[in-house]
């Protein structure tokens, strides 16, 4: 685990400059630093040792010494690509699966990337074609960003790495902004830095005489089988997790695990026997807003070691700039904080652990997937009287029980889902921006994506759309930047490619069989874990900032920068004032609007002020 970047085009004189961009995510590799300088090309490499601690240093070189290697993840099958490739061949110097990238690029070029099993995202330079190809994992792991400035390519694991290339100048994408208060995570190719795009997950990129190339190599597209044995599908689901659990596992380091109360860290705590846990909670929120003792009591039977923190009021609120600063783009996702300080406890213990991402969107986690069933019971109404029911509804307080039950069932999916979070809707939007509507409307956004998936039944175009575009965008984006934040490897069993492919056949009907989320990934934990765990239901990772936010100290503060300079060039400050009050008074939960505002003001303080 790593950070990578680069320069393609005329390096005279730039080497400084690479040193800079090394230098400012040197969190995310302290253990070692170097480098690759030709006339054409400069790598930079920040090495964070997992596998080979002597001789797994980068950049790496095959052995004509024309091949340059930046990477950054981990290749767990990487042992069995190697016996295949000296087969053919191919002498090895090291045991790093970062070699193994180098000779299967050299063999099978762009097709090797079909052969991995892993994280990634890295970078290939070619001195005698003078180009450069760099990929990113499938789903979306691990992070890639580029820019091009004067026919120069500058690439990097972080945005912030390359804002120290001198010739780009920082300027807030707006239409990213937009998009931001509906989806609450980047949502675009092109970043909140404009200019400055990020290799979509299963991409690759060639760099070639000044031209940029992306390609698609992989789409996480949903398969269900009309037919299938559910004891069956339990079977192949607890085989796969238990060999992608011990394929994570491997390391030459110590690995531990993040432990919730639920039921996806809970599995794969039990099925790697990982002695070192670690959970975080908030004191004096009730059982909503802590999971610590559902870890501790689940740690005590399985006999390994919980270490858990209690986060604070204040130290939470005192870490957002930090946080906004790791992410390099704002995110309305207030979990990202308590990542922030989990990835902290861990890093105290150890240097790589498992965390349960991607689970959801696997095997149907979240309860917005049974939505479609609750609806269903209108559907025999004409869409005309469901939509005039909708409108009455409208008029509605807007506490009253039905309302939006009325309001949602009137909507096609389209209209109503664009994932787990939908902040502002486009006619708020309008509302609160300065400049009023500029970019497409949410839907507008995902109209190519449902296009292709409009045969899925409804709660599988969900699933559809958040393995596109809420697992990179919002989970896997705050998991690798919060545990990079403290130098800590964080590895997903669940987002192994195997895995995926017993999970896309699942239909939804068995997903969510009576009404309850990840029905099989329930069924196939009950082998390893107490079934108040198995089935206990989804959490999340709650954060009490609804209270909060009510409190003097950090409403005050909160208002203070709603209403100042930052604020009043992209928003109408009035509107955002309004937002606080009903919430602070107790008429309107805003919380989560509010919450989406203010990170992205933070945000801006920490980029641009």
């Amino acid at each position: 685990m790593c950070g990578i970047c680069g320069i393609i085009g005329d390096t005279a004189g730039k080497k400084q400059v690479l040193e800079k961009m090394m230098k400012v995510m040197k969190h995310r590799g302290p253990d070692g630093r170097d480098t690759y300088i030709s006339d054409s090309a400069m790598l930079g490499f920040q090495r964070l040792s997992i596998i080979d601690l002597d001789r797994g240093m980068q950049p790496m070189y095959n052995e004509e010494g024309n091949l340059a290697l930046v990477f950054n993840g981990e290749i767990y099958n990487y042992r069995i690509l190697k016996e295949m490739l000296k087969q053919k061949g191919h002498l090895f110097q090291n045991d790093s699966d970062s070699e193994v990238l180098l000779h299967g690029y050299e063999e099978y070029q762009r097709g090797f990337l079909e052969k991995l099993r892993g994280m990634f995202s890295f970078a290939i330079w070619d001195e005698k074609r003078k180009s450069l190809f760099a990929a990113r994992d499938y789903f979306g792991i691990k992070p890639f960003y580029y820019t091009v400035v004067d026919d120069t390519l500058v690439f990097a694991s972080e945005i912030k790495s390359i804002l120290e290339f001198p010739g780009y100048q920082k300027e807030v994408n707006e239409e990213a902004l937009e998009q931001y208060l509906s989806f609450q995570y980047s949502v675009l190719p092109e970043t909140f830095f404009k200019g400055i795009y990020r290799l979509l997950p299963g991409h690759y990129l060639i760099y070639e005489n000044k031209k940029i190339k992306t390609v698609q190599y992989f789409e996480p597209s949903l398969e269900p089988w009309q037919k299938g044995n559910q004891e069956r599908f339990k079977e192949d689901v607890e085989m796969v997790m238990r060999q992608s659990v011990q394929r994570h596992l491997v390391s030459d380091v110590k690995v531990g695990s993040f432990l919730s109360g639920g039921v996806d860290s809970s599995l794969i705590t039990a099925m790697s026997g990982c002695s070192q846990t670690f959970t975080v909670g908030f004191a004096d929120e009730g059982k909503l807003y802590n999971e610590i003792t559902y870890a501790q009591d689940l740690a005590e039977e399985l006999e390994i070691e919980n270490h858990s923190k209690f986060i604070g009021r204040d130290e939470f609120k005192d870490a957002v700039p930090k946080v906004m600063y790791h992410l390099d783009e704002p995110s309305g996702d207030a979990s990202a904080v308590a990542l922030y300080f989990l990835a902290k406890e861990a890093s105290k213990k150890v240097k790589v652990v498992l965390s349960g991402e991607g689970a959801d969107e696997l095997f149907g986690g979240y309860n917005i997937y049974l939505e479609p069933k609750a609806l269903k019971y209108l559907d025999w109404l004409p869409s005309n009287t469901r939509r005039r029911m909708a409108d009455l509804a409208g008029r509605l307080p807007r506490h009253m029980k039905g309302r939006n039950y009325m309001i949602r069932a009137s909507q096609t999916l389209k209209e109503r889902y664009i994932g787990n979070a939908y902040i502002f809707h486009a006619d708020e939007r309008e509302q609160i921006l300065k400049k009023g509507r500029q970019a497409m409307e949410p839907s507008e956004v995902l109209e190519h994506v449902y296009d292709r998936i409009r045969d899925l039944p409804d709660s599988e175009q969900m699933q559809s759309l958040d393995l596109m575009y809420w697992l990179p965008g919002d989970i896997l984006q705050k998991a690798d930047k919060m545990s990079m934040a403290h130098s800590l490897e964080l590895r997903v069993p669940y987002l192994d490619r195997d895995v995926f492919q017993v999970a896309r056949r699942i239909p939804h009907t068995v997903k969510t069989k009576n009404y309850t989320t990840k029905y099989v990934l329930r069924k196939a934990a009950e082998t390893y874990l107490p079934k108040e765990v198995s089935q206990k239901k989804k959490l999340g990772f709650p954060i009490p900032i609804r209270n909060w936010i009510k409190e003097d100290e950090w409403y005050r503060q909160i208002r203070e920068i709603f209403t100042g300079e930052a604020a009043s060039m992209y928003f109408h400050t009035e509107y955002l004032a309004r937002l606080l009050e009903e919430h602070k008074e107790g008429k309107e939960d805003n919380s989560r609007k509010i919450w989406t505002v203010y990170a992205f003001l933070v945000w801006h303080q920490v980029f641009f002020e």
